[in-house]
């Protein structure tokens, strides 16, 4: 099922918020991990954004602003 569906099926189960995850660490979770969510609104989606490891340094960098002023929550963990 792809991401799409994933988030269609939350919000038929009745959830007001669908969250998009994207991790990165070194081999299986030997450490450090950074894990980030981001929640948009219903509906709005940016075509730059895809899989944060396919992006440049620089890529990810233009998009945080645009990331940091449409969610509606956002997050960032590292372990």
């Amino acid at each position: 099922m792809n991401a799409g569906a994933l988030e269609e099926e939350g919000y038929g189960r009745g959830f007001k918020y669908v969250a998009g995850l994207d991790e990165v660490g070194r081999g299986p979770w030997a450490g450090p991990v950074v894990a980030a969510a981001v929640v948009l609104p219903r509906g709005v989606s940016h075509p730059g954004i895809k899989d944060s490891k396919l992006l440049s340094a620089r890529k990810r960098e233009a998009l945080a602003p645009w990331i940091k002023e449409n969610a509606v929550a956002w997050g960032l963990g590292i372990v």
